[in-house]
């Protein structure tokens, strides 16, 4: 958060922790983006000379030392940006990034291997060639390096120059202001004012900060024969490249669908660096090879994009007929692709260049990029390096949202296994559920049943386990079960929670042995108390449905639950159990439940705590009785209405979506 109180000097101070995740980078450019445009409104003592220039750089140098710090400390982050000075020769910013794992110095300057270049920080290199001082300071648990840019400027062209240089960013022609031209080695490069890079926001190419765009054609032959010469100043040096990049990445990390990564990419490529672009990506069940053979159909060509929209269609239909088939994916570099002239309308013998990028992550091809541009020129170099570097970026979104995919997949089957395929109906009894878990993709901590148990008798159960994911999926796999075959086997309710408490506290005791083992074999120290499997606990409301002429008789007890709340004909509403302790817990506990008839329009209402416990600011939805209210103005209606009613009431009591699992049932007499 920016300040905004006085003194001066604390208003010109920006300060954030972010998590340390791959947003972070993005995040820590938007609050430098944003506190040098509030120091500038506010007319702050040397806001006057913060420059376009100056912002760039700062926003690189933030990149850069974030996507460190996140990289490899792996920890939270804390960034601050100051102000500093009131003239034009002490005015400066000062960059600081911290975080909390001191023993792991920043990546320096070693070399990347071309066949697999990671996305990690591009190295304190750019940093020092943009700072005019830079360092790192170590505190106990924690490690900050910092950097001071000043307001004029520093004298660091040719490291600049260097730098960019060796990564292929620019040598010479100039893209719309999103590329950052080079110029040739031994050409001064003379400063001059630039506007940003492209607003990540509008991928699609629209004004955003690119607000003297000509058309790519108008460029093209301005530039076609400067012989890798742009004519002008060189004012960027690297600096725009490198925003766009990092402003791709931050875009193409946020997507979890293939698809709409391909999509993304042709809109960022197109037209400020081809003519068109196409994206095949490898089936992932039969990916490993590289010729259309390789499995059932070969690639699939998934997005194809043009600068003029009416050819689309007949690219596309040509493109499907000549899928890529590079001899060596792990080559670095681009490959020729063949020329579809006929289907963007070229004469014959008309010239146009295309060639084709491997999608490659983790050592596994994912697919194949492909860009075209007409003419004879062909791309010149500071095109394809810019274009290679994307497409790394580009694989990498492919596979991160393709291991989102099969996560979301196997969440989704663990999901169904742990909760009944169907509710069972049950005989003068109305029924309905509602059920909202708040991870849409990984397993809920919250579960229902409602299953025969033999003998006229009918069993139901709510339950909420500690914690989500995984360790919720395995307590819910353990109890969902039993309860089903201890009720099945005509074990009471009671008795149902006994049995069902014990087992829970054999397995955790179970867990820990097997934990301590394996630390033991593994010549590991003692794991300090708190820090070893946790016991598993479990709140659950369970009960037994007995139909019988003019009602039901119904058993219920909860163990560390809400309680259930009958509401009866009349509308009054009451409690229907009463509170006992947590399943899995106390050794030996022993339960008690309660019995009473539900007659007919008698309701009784179950509910997870996520009903109870949501929240508006400090209150929650059942302080003061809320939710027996809230059942009380139910009186009349049934058991589908009633359930809708309350699921209603409880998102419209905050203002935010509920922040927890979901989950209640009703049970009505006829």
């Amino acid at each position: 958060m920016v300040a905004s109180e006085a003194p001066a000097k604390e208003r010109a101070r920006a300060y954030a922790a972010l998590s340390g995740s791959s947003l972070a980078p993005g995040s820590a450019r938007a609050l430098v983006r944003a506190a040098i445009t509030e120091w500038t409104g506010l007319g702050l003592p040397g806001a006057e000379h913060l420059t376009d220039r100056l912002a760039d750089d700062a926003l690189l140098v933030v990149s850069e030392l974030v996507t460190n710090a996140v990289v490899h400390a792996g920890t939270d982050v804390q960034l601050e940006c100051r102000l500093e000075g009131d003239d034009q020769d002490t005015a400066a910013l000062l960059v600081e990034v911290s975080d909390h794992h001191p023993s792991r110095a920043p990546r320096g300057s070693e070399p990347e291997t071309p066949q697999d270049t990671p996305e990690y920080g591009r190295g304190l290199r750019l940093v020092g060639a943009l700072s005019e001082a830079w360092g790192i300071t170590y505190r106990t648990g924690r490690k900050t390096v910092w950097a001071r840019l000043p307001a004029g400027g520093c004298e660091a062209g040719d490291q600049i120059e260097a730098y960019a240089g060796e990564h292929a960013l620019a040598r010479g022609l100039r893209v719309a202001e999103i590329l950052a031209p080079e110029p040739p080695p031994g050409q001064e490069a003379r400063e001059r004012g630039s506007r940003g890079a492209q607003d990540p926001h509008d991928p699609g190419g629209g004004s955003g900060d690119l607000r003297d765009w000509q058309d790519l054609r108008d460029w093209r032959e301005r530039y076609e024969d400067c012989d890798g010469r742009d004519g002008r100043d060189g004012s960027w040096l690297g600096r725009g490249a490198l925003s766009f990049l990092a402003e791709a990445s931050d875009l193409l990390a946020g997507q979890l669908d293939e698809d709409l990564v391909a999509a993304l990419a042709g809109q960022l490529i197109v037209p400020r660096l081809a003519d068109w672009c196409a994206v095949w990506l490898e089936d992932e069940a039969t990916a490993g090879g590289w010729s259309g053979g390789a499995g059932a159909g070969g690639p699939r060509l998934a997005r194809v994009w043009h600068g003029s929209e009416n050819r689309i269609e007949e690219l596309r239909r040509a493109l499907e007929k000549d899928t890529p088939h590079p001899s060596d994916p792990l080559r670095a570099g681009p490959s020729d692709y063949p020329w579809p002239g006929e289907a963007l309308g070229d004469a014959p013998g008309e010239p146009g260049s295309a060639l084709a990028y491997r999608l490659v992550a983790g050592g596994r091809p994912l697919g194949t990029l492909v860009i075209g541009r007409s003419g004879s020129a062909g791309f010149p170099d500071e095109i394809t390096g810019l274009v290679e570097d994307l497409s790394r970026r580009v694989a990498l979104a492919i596979g991160a949202a393709r291991q989102y995919a099969r996560q979301a997949t196997i969440s989704a089957v663990l999901q169904r296994g742990l909760l009944p395929g169907a509710v069972a109906e049950i005989p003068g009894v109305r029924s309905a559920l509602v059920y909202e878990p708040y991870d849409k993709g990984g397993p809920s901590g919250d579960f229902y049943d409602l299953f025969p148990a033999g003998d006229g008798r009918w069993c139901f159960a709510v339950g909420d386990v500690q914690g989500k994911g995984p360790e919720a999926a395995v307590v819910i796999g353990l109890a969902r079960p039993w309860l089903r075959l201890l009720a099945r086997e005509g074990y009471r309710v009671a008795d149902v929670l006994d049995r069902l408490n014990q087992l829970l506290l054999d397995d955790a005791t179970e867990a820990a042995d097997a934990a301590a083992r394996a630390l033991v074999a593994a010549g590991a120290r003692p794991t300090p108390p708190g820090d070893g499997p946790q016991t598993r606990f479990l709140s659950l409301l369970y009960g037994e449905l007995v139909p019988f002429d003019g009602g039901v008789r119904c058993t219920v007890a909860s163990a560390g639950h809400p309680l259930p709340l009958l509401l009866g004909a009349g509308g009054e509403v009451h409690t229907a159990a009463q509170p006992q302790t947590l399943l899995g817990v106390v050794e030996d506990a022993t339960y008690t439940s309660e019995t009473f008839e539900l007659r007919s329009g008698d309701t009784l209402l179950c509910v997870t705590d996520g009903v109870t416990e949501r929240r508006s600011g400090s209150r929650q939805f059942d302080d003061g009785d809320g939710l027996a209210a809230a059942l009380a103005g139910c009186a009349g209606l049934d058991a589908e209405l009633i359930a809708e009613r309350i699921k209603r009431l409880v998102h419209e009591f905050g203002a935010r979506p509920p922040a927890d699992d979901l989950a209640l049932l009703v049970l009505q007499a006829d």
